[in-house]
This record gives structure tokens, sequence and C-alpha cells, in this order.
């Protein structure tokens, strides 16, 4: 058990994590890595707190309810954390709630992927309405902008707009990581698994987000801090939003590359920065590296069990 969650932790921060992190990141490039780091795990460390002190020692937030710690504890439940770290590897931003959680509970499947396509498709119109009305006036403006012009205050906002995405996040996310521990810690195994967070983000923060960060720095001005705080802001409203609809999992993957790609198509179409064609290339290409994630976690969830049974 605790292998998988230190193996889920590392996967699953690499790939999900950084995603959120990841305008973060690319605004504030020329700041040294660990100062970004102590303030991301700032927050980290209080969402965990507010979690376990508020949920009985669950630092899930009650979204682990239906997927119960297996009895016994196979080998198989190892298998999806080191697909995941493979697929990160190549730079695949795969649904980390698909591929970890399903195969605990291959029944919730449905409702997590009805959700998670809710989402992709309320960020993606989102992404497209608020980009067409503000393209002109932020993002023309920034394009001839360096970081260094900007105005105090929008550097405030965005490490503000970073704390709430943050959290968010997190409180989505975290189901993916602890599945592998008891749902409700004690205090040992709380110190344990924040040490283990906070090691693996020094990690991924001191290599400036991996192969992962790809998916944002290819796309239109996301390294400029009034680009990166907009998008940092919606994203985490709609999470918001979605953890109040309900406590069923879903994958915050497809939410980002939805708000990303109504968000690249707004500014395509307002701005000519880049071809409408270009641009569907690149939405599609997103697309059908987080589908290539879901067809391996379906396989992973229906095959595994039967594996296990198989060979035991």
């Amino acid at each position: 058990m605790l292998l998988g969650f230190m193996l889920s932790a590392y996967s699953i921060v690499a790939n999900d994590a950084i995603q959120t992190l990841g305008t973060f990141l690319s605004s504030n490039s020329q700041r040294p890595w660990w100062v970004l780091w102590l303030f991301a795990c700032t927050i980290l460390t209080a969402v965990f707190a507010y979690g376990w002190l508020n949920y009985d020692g669950d630092v899930s937030y009650g979204r682990l309810e239906n997927f119960p710690i297996p009895d016994p504890f196979s080998w198989i439940y190892i298998v999806p954390p080191l697909i995941l770290l493979g697929l990160t590897n190549l730079g695949i931003p795969v649904s980390t709630t698909f591929l970890i959680l399903t195969v605990f509970n291959p029944q919730n499947l449905t409702n997590m992927l009805t959700k998670s396509l809710i989402g992709y498709g309320l960020a993606f119109i989102i992404g497209i309405f608020i980009y067409y009305f503000i393209s002109e006036k932020i993002e023309e403006e920034s394009f001839n902008q360096s970081k260094t012009e900007n105005q105090p205050y929008w550097t405030i906002l965005q490490w503000v707009s970073t704390t709430f995405l943050w959290s968010q996040w997190l409180i989505q996310d975290l189901a993916n990581i602890f599945a592998y521990l008891p749902r409700k810690l004690d205090l040992l195994l709380l110190f344990f698994s924040l040490i283990i967070m906070l090691t693996l983000h020094a990690i991924i923060f001191y290599r400036n987000g991996g192969e992962i960060q790809q998916i944002v720095t290819s796309k239109i001005n996301t390294q400029n801090i009034k680009s990166a705080t907009i998008i940092d802001f919606i994203y985490g409203f709609i999470l918001l939003f979605f953890k109040e609809y309900s406590k069923v999992p879903m994958s915050t993957t497809w939410v980002f590359i939805g708000l990303l790609a109504g968000r690249e198509l707004a500014i395509a179409h307002r701005l000519k920065h880049r071809s409408l064609k270009d641009t569907g290339t690149i939405i599609i290409k997103d697309v059908g590296k987080a589908m290539i994630g879901l067809g391996v976690s379906i396989i992973l969830a229906f095959f595994l069990p039967f594996l296990g049974q198989l060979i035991s």
C-alpha cells in the first residue's frame, strides 16, 4: 500500500498537478524554483491540515466513499501508477482520475466519465465566451509586453489566483493519490504522506514541470502573467463549481484542456496570431492524448482484476 501511494503520488504530481501549476511556473520562470515550491507547498500543507481536521482524518475530503481499499491488496493496483509514470515521461496528459481510481471500482467509471465530459464541455464553452470578449484588451496588449513590465498588482493577483486554483485542484485530486492509504489517517501517516508530497513537489519544481509543462507552454501567450492569472481564476471557479456539484471524482485534466481549447479558438479567431487550422490541430492533439489515457484506464480496470485472478 505504501509503495502504491508513493508511486501514485509521484506520477500524479508529475502529470496532473503540474498542469494546474503550469501557468504559474511559466509566468514566473525568472524566479528561483524553491521560492515557487515554498509557496505551493504552504498551500498544500494547509489543504492537508484542513481536510484531516474537518473530515475525521480523511484528506480526500470524502471523495473516496465509493472506493474502498481492496481486501486483499494485490500487485494489480501497483500497475496503474507505473503506467501513468511512463505516459507522463512521454508528455501525455492523462486523466489520473480514470487511470488510478477506475481499477479500484470499475462500476464508478460511468459517473466519473459523465462528470468529466460535462467538465470539458463547460470549460470549452466558458473559454470561448470569455476570451472572445477579452482577447483584444488583455491578450493583444500582452503580446508586446515583457514580464518585467507588468504592474505589481498583476503579480499579486496571479499569486492569489494560484492559491485559489491550487487549493481547489488539491481538494478534487487528492483522492487519486490517497486511494492507496486508509480513509482515515493517523498522525504518523499524515506526516509521512505530507513529507512525501513535499519532497516530490520539490523534484518537479526543480525540473520546471518536466515534459507535461509543454501542454501549457505550447499555448498562445501563457507565459504572460496577465494571461496566466485569468486562466487560473477561470479554471479555479470551474473546479469550485464541480466540487460543490457532487463528490464524484472527475478528471481535472479534461477541464484544463477544455478551457485551453476554448481559449485558443477564441484568440485565434479574434487576433489571428495563429490560423484556425493550426489551432484545431493542437486541440485535436490534446484531446487525442487524453483519449489514450482513457482507453488505457478502461483496459486496466477490466483486464487487471481478471489477470490477477488468473495468476492466483
